[in-house]
């Protein structure tokens, strides 16, 4: 067996963070090796300006797209939420922590199903507060934007980033074509 070959596959294929330990477990590999392949395989894929890095939150690690190459998943990635969900999500992750029953003035009777479908999701975690549920986004949506961070300021620096990317992307469309 290729070591090195069978913990990218692990990382590849997990959707989840995997522990060192973890993948040692399960590949028979001892831990110090599968530290070591980490690493080389880190600095590979940064080597060769790959769209694809092993991120590491925590203790634990992940292959993820760079934040940077994110704008080409909607092109080609099968929508997993409804564009209200997202929307939801977006206002959760801007606003955190929000209580839910603040959501619901703000996006009317839907918030219920779509917290609880991101909450199943693993994208929005819920904590009782009183007679409502406070929301926070949880690691995974960070990972699956690829964020890079769960730090509140770091996530709302992203989501303005994205809004003025598209409101360039519009205005852009709206510009007519010239032949220069």
């Amino acid at each position: 067996m290729d070591g090195k070959a069978a913990v990218e596959a692990a990382l590849f294929s997990s959707s989840e963070n995997l522990k060192v330990q973890d993948i040692a477990d399960r590949t028979g590999l001892d831990e110090a090796a599968v530290r070591h392949i980490i690493k080389d395989l880190r600095t590979e894929y940064d080597e060769r300006d790959s769209a694809i890095m092993i991120a590491k939150i925590g203790s634990e690690y992940c292959m993820m797209l760079r934040p940077e190459y994110g704008e080409y998943t909607g092109k080609f990635a099968k929508a997993e939420m409804t564009p209200g969900m997202m929307r939801t999500l977006s206002t959760i992750a801007y606003n955190q922590p929000v209580l839910q029953s603040e959501l619901f003035r703000t996006r009317g009777v839907r918030t219920y199903d779509d917290v609880h479908a991101l909450a199943e999701m693993g994208f929005v975690h819920r904590k009782k507060s009183g007679q409502t549920m406070e929301l926070t986004t949880t690691n995974r949506f960070s990972e699956y934007f690829g964020i890079g961070s769960t730090r509140v300021a770091d996530i709302k620096k992203w989501i303005d980033k994205q809004a003025k990317n598209a409101q360039a992307e519009e205005s852009g469309k709206d510009e007519p074509e010239t032949d220069g």
